[in-house]
């Protein structure tokens, strides 16, 4: 279909599901997942300051850098990896097909 990716989203639970992304609504990972129902909170609506739709980036993708409020966002964060990436800073694009993500896990104090 035209406008859409495929992306893949490794629960927490290591269950891996495929969806079909839209290119076109100026969506977010973090926002995609939401519609998709899976468990990212998102608590600051997108705006990275709360690390609550953390995600591993699996594949090998070429993503837009980090910018500073990201990456301090992540060194405060909790199970951060080499790999970690919020996903309300992933804006879904055609370069993202194939993406395969993981959701990290939540941290509940």
């Amino acid at each position: 279909m035209e406008n859409t990716i495929n992306i893949t989203i490794i629960d927490r639970n290591g269950n891996s599901n495929k969806y079909e992304a839209p290119t076109d609504m100026s969506l977010n990972l973090m926002e995609f997942c939401k519609v998709a129902e899976l468990p990212v909170k998102g608590e600051c609506g997108g705006m990275a300051m709360c690390a609550t739709c953390q995600v591993y980036v699996e594949s090998d993708h070429e993503l837009p850098e980090q910018s500073d409020d990201e990456l301090a966002m992540l060194d405060q964060a909790f199970f951060v990896k080499n790999n970690s990436r919020l996903g309300c800073q992933l804006h879904l694009n055609p370069e993202m097909d194939g993406l395969i993500v993981r959701l990290a896990p939540e941290h509940e104090d």
